[in-house]
């Protein structure tokens, strides 16, 4: 299993590893109460955009998948995350036996369609090398998480209380 971030290249963005000096932009990113995420949980203080960027970085090492570093090609900055990840929040059975999809990026990365490119690129790379089914939480009240997790293939299972837990058993189309 690969336990080092591997960088993945759509038209528009690089999927790559969090480096130190990106840490800054994205504790910015994460501090906008505006960022695309799929829970509407409000700006991250520092501590708590520091906390997930280590995270991160552990993830991949533990479980050889983890989130990337969205780069937008043009401007060469970052723009989000986005990638998978086990929870430490509890959900029930059905729903923490599988990996989780999120994402943080720039509000105007859902109106330009970056973060479904980015998104999509990400679920490719699962497809090819993790394989399996995948899980989401989204915010019912977040239209664009609801639209952008439909698009990846994405299916309702229930609700809890505003929150949408759903599943993805395989690529959009399959089966």
């Amino acid at each position: 299993m690969i336990r080092s971030t591997p960088t993945l290249n759509t038209l528009r963005v690089t999927l790559r590893a969090m480096r130190p000096e990106d840490f800054d932009r994205y504790a910015g990113i994460c501090a906008m109460g505006d960022a695309l995420r799929p829970l509407d949980s409000g700006p991250w203080p520092r501590r708590r955009a520091w906390e997930a960027f280590l995270r991160n970085a552990g993830h991949w090492q533990m479980t050889g998948f983890g989130q990337w570093a969205v780069i937008e090609q043009r401007s060469r900055t970052i723009v989000g995350q986005v990638g998978f990840f086990f929870d430490s929040e509890v959900v029930d059975e059905e729903f923490d036996t599988y990996p989780q999809v999120g994402w943080v990026m720039l509000p105007e990365c859902g109106e330009s369609g970056l973060a479904l490119e980015a998104a999509r690129a990400a679920h490719d790379w699962f497809d090819r090398v993790v394989t399996g089914s995948l899980v989401a939480r989204v915010s019912q009240a977040n239209e664009t998480a609801v639209e952008l997790a439909d698009a990846l293939g994405y299916r309702q299972r229930r609700e809890a209380g505003g929150t949408l837990l759903m599943r993805r058993d395989g690529p959009p189309g399959r089966g």
